[in-house]
């Protein structure tokens, strides 16, 4: 999975970034940027659904940071998923 992400931790200024997977507890994607384990915000990304760009937006944790190359693997686990985001995301999945 990659599209456009939009990453807005607690405090911080958003960063842009590229998803790279998804599950139903969380997802991971590529920043330019560190970010430490345990930080709360916001990530937003595009999910294509039935063939039209729909824009996720979901509280989240970071769970780890890896540096690859010239960027960050990011990994973030979700908290308190919205049911109809949680429905979106499935239908994903599938």
């Amino acid at each position: 999975m990659r599209a456009k992400a939009m990453v807005v931790m607690d405090g911080m200024s958003p960063l842009p970034g590229r998803t790279l997977d998804i599950s139903l507890t969380g997802l991971s994607l590529t920043l330019g940027n560190k970010l430490p384990i345990g930080q709360a915000g916001h990530v937003s990304f595009e999910l294509f659904l039935d063939g039209k760009a729909q824009i996720i937006t979901c509280r989240s944790n970071v769970s780890y940071c890896i540096f690859s190359g010239d960027d960050f693997k990011i990994g973030f686990q979700f908290v308190n998923l919205e049911l109809s985001v949680l429905t979106t995301i499935t239908k994903f999945l599938r």
